[in-house]
């Protein structure tokens, strides 16, 4: 799987992310233990990985303005967002 593929459509990109997220619920991973790693991710995204579509790049912004708070919000959401779509995801 090349992940510079998978992002640079957004769809994909929430079907890879709703992926991650299913196999860690399966794994027996919190939601509070996911969404924590998903904060972590976020940075680790907006600091080194250049954005691949227009959505990207608005919630690199966000995240830059975001204080930690924030960042867990919008952390939370992500995962929200990309969990709303059961049975929606193909494998890459």
């Amino acid at each position: 799987m090349d992940i510079r593929q998978v992002s640079a459509n957004w769809d994909n990109w929430k079907n890879f992310l709703g992926q991650a997220v299913e196999f860690a619920e399966e794994l027996g991973i919190s939601r509070e233990r996911i969404v924590n790693l998903a904060q972590q991710a976020g940075q680790v995204l907006a600091d080194h990985v250049p954005p691949a579509s227009p959505e990207q790049r608005v919630l690199k912004e966000l995240w830059q303005v975001a204080d930690q708070q924030e960042k867990q919000v919008i952390a939370s959401l992500m995962t929200k967002l990309v969990s709303e779509r059961p049975g929606n995801y193909t494998a890459f």
